[in-house]
């Protein structure tokens, strides 16, 4: 979609905003349709795809063997990668992962990182010399907007969909397995845009060409926020993230269940 295009639709959606309305006639604090398919992936050994209103990102699990880090001889390794595909939006382009790609990784990995998700020492096959590393793989198959929550929903529901590969001889035996993997936690984002006065969740593809700031929070069930992250050059007062941040518990907490409920997984 060339600039032209998206300035005319970034004007109709703050024109819509100035009268409290969204562009798909929304609720400011509803989500669009989602939907989780877990196990997609055969050759992963744990998948999911999620559909948020149109925006579909599948990631996938895969267990390698490798050394430990030096300074932590102790614990495997987590490494998370992502790729928005060239397929998944007009303005997706062939190549190295853009910065969008590089932010939509990191955020995921910091979530995940904050929050205690994982026990890396479980990951430990000999102290300091061998470890399962655990490679995450998001990749964005269409893009209609929210990346980082749907994402968010991809990497959970992949991560409780996996199980941890058999080690025979130094080797992974690949489709047989010896156990689940464990979550402490479920981190979950919730993405939060603000055009001119109004605080909307879950933006569509037309609202993030028009947003004036842009702030995501993941949080855990107990209510904790693990992590944020902003985008945009706007600002938010204290207010603002006060109420984001009360309605980020609550939405993480559906999102949640939703996760779960599309793995067949009960988290006390």
């Amino acid at each position: 979609m060339n600039e032209f295009v998206w300035e005319f639709t970034s004007d109709k959606v703050r024109k819509l905003a100035l009268r409290g309305f969204r562009i798909d006639r929304r609720a400011l604090l509803d989500y669009r349709p989602a939907s989780i398919e877990t196990g997609v992936v055969y050759n992963a050994d744990g998948s999911a795809l999620v559909n948020l209103g149109g925006t579909k990102v599948v990631a996938g699990v895969k267990f390698e063997l490798g050394a430990p880090y030096p300074d932590r001889p102790d614990e495997g390794a987590l490494l998370v990668d992502a790729e928005i595909l060239p397929h998944s939006s007009p303005s997706a382009e062939p190549g190295p992962p853009d910065e969008e790609a590089i932010e939509l990784a990191r955020v995921i990995d910091r979530s995940i990182r904050e929050s205690n998700a994982l026990d890396m020492k479980e990951f430990v096959i000999r102290e300091g010399e061998l470890v399962y590393l655990l490679f995450l793989d998001m990749r964005v198959l269409d893009d209609n907007g929210n990346l980082i929550d749907a994402a968010s929903l991809a990497s959970a529901a992949a991560l409780l969909d996996a199980k941890v590969p058999r080690v025979e001889d130094d080797q992974i035996v690949r489709h047989e397995y010896e156990r689940k993997l464990k979550l402490n936690e479920i981190p979950i984002y919730t993405t939060f845009v603000k055009i001119g006065k109004l605080i909307m969740v879950d933006p569509r593809i037309e609202e993030e060409h028009a947003f004036d700031a842009r702030m995501s929070i993941a949080t855990v069930d107990d209510g904790s926020i693990v992590a944020m992250q902003k985008g945009g050059a706007g600002s938010f007062s204290k207010g603002e993230l006060s109420f984001m941040a009360d309605e980020a518990i609550k939405k993480g907490r559906e999102m949640r269940k939703l996760v779960k409920e599309a793995v067949g997984h009960g988290k006390d």
